[in-house]
């Protein structure tokens, strides 16, 4: 007897990257250009055999992307992206809703129970935990997307510290309020040593879904962060979108 299994729905949760794109304020510009065309290399060549390629110039934290604790650390010995283990950027996820929260205030410890509370899955440790802002589905690629989001107050960075998570991440440049001058929640994964994602997209279409994330960070030597092609990976065809 012949099994049949239905291959797994693919949710990229990821911005895509181009020239001139917003980045976090103060950040390397991203710049993208055509470094080879087809017009001149085929005159290199006999047959009809030609090529393209782009230049790509940007920061290890302009699109979406992790951190790494080298990033959040300034401890000498603390790991650049491309000693962190390759588990980190993987594992089971759960996306929660803090959408309503408004722009530029902390989301709070109750915000999440409420969140985690409203959803089908529970939080278990060592999940990644995605949280929906809303900030890229309402502004995302317009200048209030750098400015106008909610972020993770000193009492929520605690909260996600107490959970136990593996890693991570939102839909907005930043996991701590704008408005903040101290970001609570950078400092928060700095003494636990875990790692976040930014400048996610799309995640509410795995809100309170069942699903496994991947967000696999190039392997830049030294590297404080690094840009990643983030996808939830949905195998039951009753959590497809």
């Amino acid at each position: 007897m012949t099994v049949s299994h239905a291959e797994p729905t693919l949710i990229d949760l990821s911005q895509e990257i181009f020239d001139g794109m917003l980045v976090y304020p103060g950040h390397l510009k991203t710049s993208i250009w055509d470094h080879h065309i087809h017009e001149e290399t085929a005159l290199r060549f006999e047959g009809g055999f030609s090529y393209a390629s782009k230049g790509l110039f940007l920061s290890d934290h302009g699109p979406t992307h992790v951190d790494a604790l080298s990033h959040l650390d300034p401890a000498p010995d603390a790991l650049s992206i491309d000693q962190m283990p390759l588990r980190t950027f993987f594992g089971p996820g759960l996306c929660i809703d803090v959408s309503h929260i408004a722009p530029r205030t902390d989301i709070t410890a109750e915000d999440l129970e409420a969140a985690v509370g409203a959803s089908a899955v529970p939080l278990e440790p060592d999940m990644v935990l995605l949280f929906y802002t809303g900030t890229f589905a309402r502004c995302g690629g317009q200048p209030p997307y750098l400015s106008e989001y909610p972020g993770l107050g000193a009492e929520a960075s605690e909260w996600i510290a107490s959970k136990r998570v593996r890693a991570f991440g939102v839909d907005a440049p930043s996991p701590d309020n704008p408005a903040s001058r101290t970001y609570p929640c950078h400092m928060m994964c700095r003494r636990e040593q875990i790692t976040h994602f930014e400048n996610l997209a799309n995640v509410e279409r795995v809100l309170n879904k069942r699903f496994v994330f991947a967000g696999f960070p190039l392997r830049v030597r030294g590297g404080t962060g690094s840009p990643v092609r983030a996808v939830a990976i949905l195998n039951d065809p009753l959590e497809s979108v």
